[in-house]
């Protein structure tokens, strides 16, 4: 009779060397060398992993930052704009130009087209803000909205777009008339342009006007000169861009002056075709208009803009 016990086999060797390998080593299973090596590596693994726990932390605070101070400017803007509000029709400064002796301060002379010379004057309710700043043309507002503020013109379509209404260092700018239209002598389209901001100010809520709903609720835009008080009804609401120069493309930004009725019915055409809706207002050769133009983010180098009549 054989013997059953002699029938179990024992462990193969190669299989105990390779249930050996498979189970985890100890560092003191390695030579010294080794030992060192596997020691800086596991140094050199935990300190990147500190390195990028730390960058992650600091991008997050950068980021929290930066959207905060984003938003503590804006308010800060948002006071600036309520104080410039509340000088409208304040005269505690206006009449020191007076008391000094200058009496050309808030005047401006203009020729008419019959050759009568005759003098403009700031009205009574911008002369405090004229004083603080002669960059001051007008003041535009749409009512039930935050477009509500002063309209500055540079010598250039630069310097507004980063400075506030004190002239100081502003990433919001100012809302500014185009340094080619004239205030004194009128132009047949005002253009005013205003940053798109994330805070919501400036022109940010411009771009509501692709709803003809919205328009409806607002059609109309008063735009003040600091010489006369004017206001204006909605006619188009469109999306473009600024094109390269050499691009022979109907450019909104370049209409300021109309030389003839034919040049303007062409423009009028254009600015036609491409809003978004008909709202059934009609501008002739003569007539005054308003244009208020912000970024689009839609494409690249886009513009919204909103074009409207002078009605008195």
């Amino acid at each position: 009779m054989s013997d059953k016990r002699n029938s179990v086999k024992e462990p193969d060797n190669a299989k105990a060397a390779e249930k050996d390998a498979s189970r985890p080593k100890r560092l003191e299973d390695y030579d010294p060398e080794m030992q060192k090596r596997i020691i800086a590596e596991i140094k050199r693994s935990e300190r990147n992993r500190k390195l990028l726990i730390l960058a992650f932390v600091l991008l997050m605070i950068g980021g929290f930052g930066a959207y905060g101070l984003y938003y503590i400017n804006a308010g800060k803007g948002d006071e600036r704009g309520g104080e410039l509000s509340h000088l409208v029709g304040n005269d505690v400064l206006a009449n020191i130009p007076a008391q000094q002796g200058d009496d050309t301060f808030y005047t401006a002379n203009i020729v008419d087209e019959t050759g009568v010379s005759r003098k403009l004057e700031v009205l009574e309710q911008y002369k405090t803000l004229y004083y603080l700043n002669k960059d001051l043309i007008g003041w535009v507002k749409i009512d039930d909205t935050n477009i509500d503020g002063p309209v500055m013109q540079a010598s250039d379509n630069e310097y507004y777009l980063s400075h506030d209404f004190d002239k100081k260092d502003d990433k919001a700018g100012s809302l500014f008339l185009d340094c080619n239209c004239d205030i004194v002598n009128g132009s047949d389209n005002f253009i005013i342009y205003g940053h798109h901001l994330q805070s919501g100010r400036m022109f940010s809520k411009l771009s509501a006007y692709e709803s003809e709903s919205y328009y409806a609720g607002h059609p109309i835009i008063h735009f003040d000169t600091i010489y006369e008080e004017g206001t204006y009804q909605v006619m188009y609401a469109f999306r473009s861009r600024v094109y390269d120069a050499d691009q022979v493309v109907f450019k909104y930004y370049q209409f300021i002056n109309a030389h003839s009725a034919e040049e303007f019915a062409s423009y009028m055409d254009e600015m036609s075709r491409l809003s978004y809706y008909d709202t059934g207002v009609r501008a002739q050769y003569g007539d005054r208009l308003l244009t208020l133009s912000t970024c689009d983010y839609n494409e690249e180098n886009g513009r919204f803009v909103v074009v409207a009549k002078k009605i008195r």
